[in-house]
């Protein structure tokens, strides 16, 4: 008798208002295996999209069949089985070599023989096309009303989503303190970690409840085209019914600022060796690097000192400045750890010349 398991998916994603909900398919395939007289092993569940693979569950189903301790699938229909080519083409496959001998579902037909592997495998493609359709309506649909000035997505910083009429209103909470930020970055005088520092005191935070990263303050909100009434969606810009926040002359002049420092930040790179390479054990943070000369009065000579830190990124750190020699004696000690002995590196190389 062919052992059959039963397996039950409903994304959270899923567009589909049709589609059963877990437990009602499980109740489904317990009445149809009633029916039809089937033992099912037992049930797998599973709430994830088929879009692509790498489902948990639906690998371990796979493994049990390949392992030859099952020999069936039940299932309410093809589409909780695959939506995409590879997991549909991973059942066919099996179907070919025999190891999996039969396909059960209430809602669609399925016979092993090549009228019913050609039906399976029309009914995957199927299930493929329907959300690669869904996905090109949804950026149609994306694009259409940002050509009427609405925001598809979840509003930035300082703006909120109204969800009555859809529309985007300002945040009358945070839009002030964003509003200044842009206003103090223009002066030159505040680095990204200065508006982090200004923005969290006037407790704007990141939607979870932490101070906003340096990176999202340089691209999400001092370079975000938004603030002034256009809208950025894959690289193309849209004008937005939103109220804006400040002048576009005040968002060229963070953008400036923005440039400057990301010049700044290159310049540093090139002159130091382990920049980008290291990060604080601490806290997490990258590490920066400065040069501090000292004058010797016997030799009448000054002499140039290499010095790297944490640059505090992520907040309060007790580290201290350390020199260029002991980063360098640190790498060579990780770097051995790793290394070849002397012996297989002659080796290696012997083998490489032949």
């Amino acid at each position: 008798m062919i052992k059959y398991i039963a397996y039950c998916r409903k994304s959270t994603d899923e567009q589909d208002k049709q589609v059963l909900s877990i437990e009602s398919q499980i109740e489904e395939l317990k009445e149809f295996a009633v029916k039809e007289n089937l033992s099912i092993v037992k049930f797998i569940t599973e709430s994830k999209t088929a879009k692509i693979p790498g489902r948990v569950e639906f690998n371990q189903l796979i493994q049990l069949i390949e392992a030859g301790e099952i020999q069936g699938i039940l299932a309410w229909h093809p589409d909780r089985l695959a939506r995409n080519s590879i997991d549909g083409g991973r059942i066919i496959y099996l179907l070919d070599t025999g190891k999996l001998l039969d396909l059960k579902f209430p809602t669609f037909w399925f016979d092993n023989t090549p009228q019913g592997k050609f039906m399976i495998s029309m009914a995957f493609s199927e299930a493929k096309y329907y959300v690669d359709n869904l996905s090109q309506n949804a950026k149609r649909g994306n694009r259409q009303k940002l050509r009427r000035g609405d925001w598809p997505n979840k509003a930035p910083l300082g703006y909120l989503n109204n969800k009555a009429d859809k529309t985007i209103a300002i945040d009358p909470a945070r839009a002030k303190f964003i509003a200044k930020a842009f206003r103090l970055f223009a002066t030159g005088g505040y680095t990204y970690v200065d508006i982090q520092r200004f923005l969290s005191q006037n407790k704007v935070f990141s939607r979870a409840g932490k101070p906003i990263h340096l990176d999202s303050i340089s691209r999400r909100i001092l370079s975000n085209p938004f603030y002034y009434g256009l809208m950025n969606f894959g690289g193309e810009l849209f004008a937005g019914k939103h109220r804006p926040l400040i002048s576009k002359e005040l968002f060229d002049q963070c953008q400036k600022i923005v440039k400057r420092h990301s010049r700044q930040e290159n310049s540093i790179k090139s002159g130091f060796d382990f920049l980008g390479l290291i990060k604080c054990q601490e806290c997490g943070s990258s590490i920066t690097a400065e040069i501090h000369t000292k004058f010797y009065p016997r030799t009448n000579n000054r002499v140039a000192y290499t010095y790297y830190r944490c640059s505090k990124k992520k907040g309060k750190c007790n580290q201290r400045y350390i020199a260029k020699t002991e980063i360098e004696t640190q790498i060579r000690q990780v770097i051995q750890k790793v290394s070849l002995p002397q012996t297989a590196y002659k080796k290696f190389l012997l083998w490489l010349e032949k």
